[in-house]
C-alpha cells in the first residue's frame, strides 16, 4: 500500500476519516489504481468505525471523481501550478476543496482547518511547512464566488474537461469520434454517482419476493426498466446488511451487465466456458439461466480472484462451476504443446470436448464504467486501448477454437471505444470465416431493443437509463 504519511506531533487531533482518506489517496497515486481491498486495509489499520469508514470512502471517491474540476478551481486561486506541487500538498488541497464545494453538510471552517492541520503535521515529510499556503488557497475558495465555466463554444475540449472532470486526451478523443454533443453526454456520465443495482438470483427467489423483502426492511427499491432480473436501490448502507444477502437472493451487478449473459441463450445441460470469469457475476447468472444443470468452466488468471468467484457461487447456491487458474491464451498454447501453462495446469479432460457456449467478457480499458472507477480517469493512458485490443484479439482466437459447430460465442467489454468493440469483431470475422455475426435482438428484453446497433450488436453507450456503457456481440460457428 506504499509508505504511510507519518504525522509530526501536534496538539490537534485530525478526524480519523480525513486522515485515512489521505493515506488511501496517497496509496492510489503510488499504485496507479484503486485496489479492491484498499478501503478495508486502510480502515482496519486506522481502526475506523462504520461512520468514519463511510466518510473516508466518500472523500476518496469524491476527490477522484472531481479531480480536474477541483484543480481548475484551485488553480484560479493559487500562484503555483497545482500539478507541480508535492503530491501530499495536492491531496490536502483537493480534500479541502471537495468538502467546501460538494459537501454541504461539512462546515467550510472544518474542511479548511483540518486540511491545514494535516499539512502542518506532515511538514517533516514534506521538507517544509506548507500549511500557510494550503490555508490561504482554501480560505480564498471559501470567500470567492463560483467562477464562470470555460466557454463550450470557444473551446469545447477545455470546457468539457473542466466541467465534467475528464482528462483532456479523453475529451479530445470523444469529441473527434462523436462530436461535442455526444462527448458531453459521455463526460457527464463519468461523474454520475451510480445507484446500487442488484440482480435477482432466480435459483433462490423471485424479483417480486426480493422487492417485498427490501421494502419490508424500509429499503427504497424499484424494478429496473430494462433488465427483467434487476432491482435498483436508493441510498443504502452496507450490502451485506441487506435482507437476502446471506441467503444468496441477489448479486450486485449493473443493469447493462445483466443483459450480456442473456445473449448466450445457454440452456440446461449445456457446456459453457467463461473465459475471464472473475468476480463471477456473469458465471452465476449463466448458471441460474441453466437452472443449475450442465457445466460451466470458469477461467481467470488470478487464483485469488477465482476464490472470489467460488465464494459467490457458494452464497448463491451455484453448483455447476469448475474453476481453472490461467490465461486462456497460454492455456491453449500449453494444450498444443507450445509452452508450459501459466500459473496452473489445466484439468486433463477440460479441453477434450467442445463447448456449446463461450462467454468472453474481455479485459478492456474500462472507459465505459468510469463512474464506478473514477480513479481510472487519471491513471489510464491512450496506449491502454491499443494494448487491450491486442489481448482481446488473442483471446478471441484462442477461445473460438473450443466452440462446437452451431455453438455461440458472446464477446463483451465495458468499453465504448471502437478499437475494442466493433473493430475487434470485424477483424475477427474477416479472418475466421467459419463464424457468423448474429443479431442479438431475439435475446434482448423488449425494453432493451433501443440498444441494438445497426450491425446487430449491443451498445449501451450514452444511454438515458443510468446504466454502465457495455458492448456485446454474438458470434455463431457455422462450419
Amino acid at each position: 500500500m506504499g509508505t504511510d504519511p507519518q504525522p509530526a506531533s501536534s496538539g490537534h487531533a485530525v478526524s480519523p476519516g480525513r486522515h485515512a482518506a489521505v493515506k488511501a489517496l496517497l496509496a492510489i497515486d503510488e499504485a496507479g489504481s484503486l485496489a479492491d481491498d484498499l478501503f478495508d486495509q486502510v480502515s482496519a489499520k486506522a481502526g475506523l468505525d462504520l461512520r468514519d469508514r463511510a466518510f473516508m470512502v466518500e472523500l476518496v471517491r469524491g476527490v477522484l471523481r472531481y479531480r480536474a474540476t477541483l484543480d481548475w478551481r484551485l488553480g484560479l486561486l493559487s500562484d503555483r501550478r497545482i500539478a507541480k506541487l508535492p503530491t501530499l500538498v495536492q491531496i490536502m488541497l483537493r480534500l479541502g476543496a471537495y468538502q467546501v464545494l460538494y459537501l454541504d453538510r461539512v462546515p467550510a471552517s472544518a474542511a479548511v482547518n483540518e486540511s491545514v492541520q494535516m499539512t502542518k503535521q506532515l511538514r517533516r515529510r514534506l521538507g517544509r511547512d506548507w500549511s500557510g499556503y494550503v490555508n490561504a488557497v482554501l480560505r480564498a475558495m471559501v470567500r470567492t464566488s463560483s467562477p464562470e465555466w470555460p466557454d463550450l463554444a470557444k473551446d469545447p475540449i477545455e470546457a468539457l474537461a473542466v466541467r465534467y472532470s475528464c482528462p483532456t486526451w479523453l475529451v479530445e478523443r470523444w469529441c473527434r469520434q462523436w462530436g461535442p454533443d455526444r462527448a458531453e453526454v459521455l463526460c457527464r456520465a463519468s461523474v454520475e454517482i451510480p445507484l446500487l443495482t442488484l440482480r435477482v438470483n432466480r435459483l433462490r427467489t423471485t424479483r417480486a419476493a426480493l422487492l417485498a423483502d427490501l421494502r419490508a426492511a424500509q429499503v427504497e427499491a424499484v424494478p429496473t426498466s430494462i433488465s427483467e432480473a434487476g432491482v435498483q436501490l436508493g441510498r443504502t448502507g452496507a450490502v451485506a446488511d441487506l435482507p437476502g444477502y446471506a441467503a444468496g437472493h441477489f448479486y450486485v451487478e449493473d443493469e447493462a451487465g445483466q443483459l450480456v449473459p442473456l445473449l448466450l441463450d445457454a440452456q440446461p445441460g449445456h457446456r459453457v466456458l467463461d473465459a475471464c470469469a472473475a468476480p463471477g457475476g456473469k458465471a452465476t447468472h449463466i448458471a441460474a439461466l441453466m437452472e443449475n444443470r450442465g457445466e460451466i468452466i470458469a477461467v481467470d488468471r488470478a487464483a485469488s480472484r477465482l476464490d472470489l468467484v467460488m465464494e459467490n457461487c457458494r452464497r448463491l447456491g451455484v453448483r455447476i462451476v469448475t474453476p481453472i487458474v490461467g490465461d486462456m491464451r497460454r492455456l491453449m498454447e500449453a494444450e498444443a504443446g507450445l509452452r508450459e501453462p501459466v500459473i496452473a495446469p489445466s484439468l486433463p479432460d477440460v479441453w477434450s470436448r467442445p463447448f456449446d457456449r463461450i462467454l468472453l467478457d474481455a479485459p478492456c480499458s474500462g472507459l465505459g464504467v468510469l463512474r464506478r472507477h473514477p480513479e481510472a480517469k487519471w491513471y489510464k493512458m491512450p496506449d491502454s486501448i491499443v494494448h487491450h485490443r491486442q489481448v482481446q484479439l488473442e483471446l478471441l482466437a484462442a477461445t473460438s477454437r473450443l466452440l462446437r459447430p452451431g455453438g455461440v460465442l458472446v464477446y463483451s467489454t465495458c468499453s465504448i471505444e471502437p478499437e475494442e468493440t466493433e473493430s475487434v469483431i470485424n477483424e475477427f470475422c474477416q479472418s475466421h470465416r467459419e463464424f457468423q455475426r448474429d443479431s442479438i435482438a431475439p435475446w434482448l428484453p423488449p425494453a432493451g431493443l433501443p440498444f441494438l446497433t445497426p450491425r446487430g450488436d449491443l451498445s449501451t453507450m450514452a444511454n438515458r437509463n443510468h446504466m454502465d456503457a457495455f458492448f456485446a456481440a454474438r458470434l455463431r460457428r457455422v462450419a
